[in-house]
């Protein structure tokens, strides 16, 4: 028998809500949270400087040939731990080890960082959902207005920009579009529907699929 902890992963469009959503289904199911935090775990299994990993945190890399080649990082290959060390592709493979040990020990949600296509790659993983959660511009935009506190021309700005680098870094290193929904189990418009809401409906998915997890009573066979 595989791994069979419950593993959901999110990627999501800037302004979209699917930070927020990850976070309340991961307090609501009782699994653990990992957005920004693989960034210091891999930090400390690497001995790299937290820096170089903030610096390429969801960017694409520069490696021209690397582009060239239709991008791909394989992810089971050790980091190198020679001149390369802080390449960004030798980054993405040491965050792609963290999270796969995390998904090995616990049941746990992942927001961004690619992590659908890191473990999607792991056949012992069988209980694995992959969310992409998207909305239309103008609701991305007043989002952004209201968590962010800025204005609306900064906020389109900032949508447009992070959008950009979210798409070209997962390119870089998968080498299959962002948008491609072939790569995701359930993609979510949030524009008419609440955080909340998108938060029940990944809920009633899992239980359709036939996952459990320790906080849904409602959830056994």
């Amino acid at each position: 028998m595989g791994n069979q902890n419950l593993i959901i992963t999110i990627e999501r469009e800037y302004g979209s809500g699917g930070r927020i959503v990850g976070r309340r289904l991961a307090e609501e199911m009782g699994l653990h949270f990992y957005d920004d935090d693989i960034i210091k775990l891999a930090s400390e299994k690497s001995a790299v400087g937290e820096q170089f990993f903030r610096l390429a945190d969801e960017k694409a890399g520069n490696n021209l040939l690397h582009r060239l080649s239709g991008g791909r990082v394989d992810v089971f290959s050790k980091p190198s731990v020679d001149g390369k060390l802080t390449s960004p592709e030798n980054l993405f493979k040491f965050q792609s080890e963290v999270i796969r040990e995390l998904a090995e020990k616990e049941s746990c949600v992942f927001v961004g960082r690619a992590a659908g296509f890191v473990l999607d790659q792991d056949e012992e993983i069988e209980r694995l959902v992959r969310i992409f959660v998207y909305a239309d511009k103008v609701k991305k935009v007043q989002r952004t207005m209201e968590v962010d506190c800025i204005d609306e021309e900064r906020a389109k700005r900032r949508v447009k920009k992070i959008d950009r680098e979210r798409r070209e870094y997962f390119k870089y290193y998968t080498g299959s579009e962002w948008h491609n929904i072939k790569n995701y189990d359930l993609p979510i418009n949030t524009t008419r529907l609440t955080l909340e809401e998108t938060a029940e409906l990944i809920k009633s998915y899992i239980r359709i699929k036939g996952f459990t997890w320790p906080a849904d009573a409602s959830g056994q066979p």
